[in-house]
């Protein structure tokens, strides 16, 4: 196991003559042991820094430490990680058994050993029933587990994952996940895990950091991210639907909150009833069976509630807010607890 720490990184591309910040003095510390996912969209700098904690590339400033340890020039081949990509990278000709194998070339074990990793390590990851089998025989699902399997095989203190998930479908990421927490727990590694997708997040990570522009917004459990947002971009980002956004006067909620202050719902906190503090027009029906929702155009922008009873789109309807479960955030975007009633 090991504590990884990472101090105020920066990286610059430059990119059709442009100069692209994909770091901007990104700070974050994994606890030993945990599974950390740092979340967010597409672009915001996720993979570069998978990419410099592994050593694959170098930062321009900033330091990388594995338990206190000073690896930011490190060799990737010296810093003891493994590392699972979204694409598995298998090579196509070869057994899976011989892919796992290919994780502990050139690290000392002797045969019997290296049976031993390959073995375990295929078991952790419920590949044992594959290793004969050549890589280009295998589904996507099974392919993965190899390649996680490969990762895990050196017994590695850190392990690395950029989106292994992604290219699969969304049943098997869900049976995938679960084989992941477990192996990681039976290992005790340390895990970085990077993702767009706040599902995983939630579900695998004992923490979450939420990224924007290179830079952490948020880094806290799961449950504190959902229920106490430090900005309005982590309450959007993270929950399904996003969090809907009023303004202090729509729903009279604090005399002496400043006109900037937003308040943010839950669609679950939004009631469709008479006793409405706003009225709009019914512009779409998402009904999950378990859960349906409805989403509102009023004149202070699109409001999601939870329904029980589905409204028909284009009719006409009250909403009303839980202020107890309100979410104040100033003209920044950052959190005022001050005007919060719980």
């Amino acid at each position: 196991m090991a504590r990884v720490r990472i101090d105020a990184l920066e990286k610059r591309y430059v990119a059709r003559g442009r100069p692209v910040d994909a770091l901007r003095g990104f700070s974050l510390d994994v606890a030993d042991g945990s599974c950390t996912a740092v979340l967010g969209p597409s672009g915001c700098g996720k993979t570069t820094l998978l990419r410099v904690v592994a050593g694959l590339e170098r930062p321009d400033s900033g330091v990388v430490s594995f338990d206190g340890r000073d690896v930011t020039r490190t060799a990737p081949d010296r810093r003891g990680v493994g590392m699972v990509f979204a694409q598995d990278a298998l090579f196509p000709h070869r057994s899976a058994y011989e892919n796992i194998a290919y994780g502990l070339h050139g690290r000392g074990y002797d045969a019997a050993e290296r049976d031993r990793r390959i073995r375990d390590a295929a078991r952790r990851t419920r590949a044992h029933e594959l290793l004969e089998r050549s890589a280009r025989s295998l589904s996507g699902g099974e392919r993965q587990r190899v390649a996680i399997a490969r990762a895990l095989a050196p017994e590695p203190a850190i392990v690395l994952l950029d989106e292994p998930f992604s290219r699969l479908d969304a049943p098997l990421r869900a049976a995938l996940r679960a084989e992941l927490r477990r192996a990681l727990h039976d290992t005790r590694a340390t895990a970085l895990f990077v993702t767009h997708d706040q599902a995983e997040a939630m579900a695998l990570a004992d923490a979450i950091a939420v990224v924007r522009n290179g830079a952490v917004e948020q880094c806290a459990s799961p449950r504190d991210v959902y229920d106490t947002p430090a900005t309005a971009y982590v309450a959007a980002f993270v929950g399904s639907p996003a969090m809907s956004f009023v303004p202090a006067r729509a729903v009279a909620f604090a005399d002496d909150a400043p006109g900037a202050v937003r308040f943010g719902f839950r669609a679950d906190a939004v009631r469709v009833g008479p006793d409405a503090d706003l009225c709009g027009i019914v512009r779409a029906v998402e009904d999950f069976g378990a859960d349906a929702f409805a989403f509102v155009e009023t004149a202070d922008g699109e409001i999601v509630a939870r329904v029980a009873t589905l409204p028909r789109v284009g009719e006409r309807v009250g909403l009303a807010f839980d202020r107890s479960r309100a979410h104040p955030f100033d003209a920044g975007g950052r959190r005022v607890d001050a005007y919060a009633r719980v």
